[in-house]
């Protein structure tokens, strides 16, 4: 396995200000953009959530017709199920909590659309609490360096990043894996021959051979 501080020096080396590619400016507005940026790229969720937060806040979506939402962000895909989420999480922010999003883990996690990656990164980004949220990225990252094995589900890869690296860097390393995976460790044509870290590389090591 790849000694964990070369790992954060390159990743800190590559971003050093890596934060959250999802825009937004009210803590509703994160929450409702991660729900949709389910099998969605976050270019088109900011695309959608600029056009959806023109018109709507957490109260008026709480009052929105479907079709209204709906019409909004079909372009994020299975647009019909996550008006409905977005209705049901708008409804129960405003009616549980006056339309702020709480710290609050257990509340959170019981909103329709809303699993543990997706609360990591609202708690992480809004209320700073050390998290890792693993999506499609930080997933292939962590088996191809050789933190997780293959068949390892998101949960189980979160807790043995977790236990690998110290807490005080979850919420920054979550962001640098997630811009590795998208820009450099890549599905497709990962860039390994630039990598610093090619040469202890589980998945390079395989691919040489």
């Amino acid at each position: 396995m790849i000694m964990i501080d070369k790992v954060i020096d390159y990743l800190n080396e590559l971003y050093p200000d890596a934060q959250c590619e999802l825009r937004y400016n009210k803590d509703y507005e994160l929450l409702i953009a991660t729900v949709l940026s389910a099998q969605c790229t976050d270019k088109r969720v900011n695309m959608v959530t600029q056009e959806l937060f023109k018109f709507y806040d957490i109260f008026s979506l709480a009052n929105a017709s479907l079709k209204e939402i709906e019409d909004i962000i079909r372009p994020v895909g299975t647009y019909t199920r996550k008006a409905l989420y977005i209705k049901t999480i708008s409804e129960k922010l405003v009616n549980e909590y006056k339309g702020i999003v709480p710290n609050d883990r257990d509340f959170l996690e019981s909103l329709p659309g809303v699993g543990r990656k997706t609360c990591n990164v609202v708690l992480s980004n809004i209320y700073n609490v050390p998290a890792i949220a693993v999506d499609t990225h930080v997933l292939r990252v962590s088996k191809r360096l050789g933190f997780a094995k293959e068949n390892d589900n998101v949960d189980i890869v979160e807790k043995k990043l977790m236990k690998l690296f110290p807490k005080d860097k979850w919420s920054r390393l979550h962001h640098q894996m997630v811009l590795f995976g998208r820009y450099d460790c890549k599905s497709v044509k990962p860039n390994c021959l630039d990598c610093k870290l090619k040469n202890e590389c589980k998945f390079y090591k395989t691919k040489k051979n």
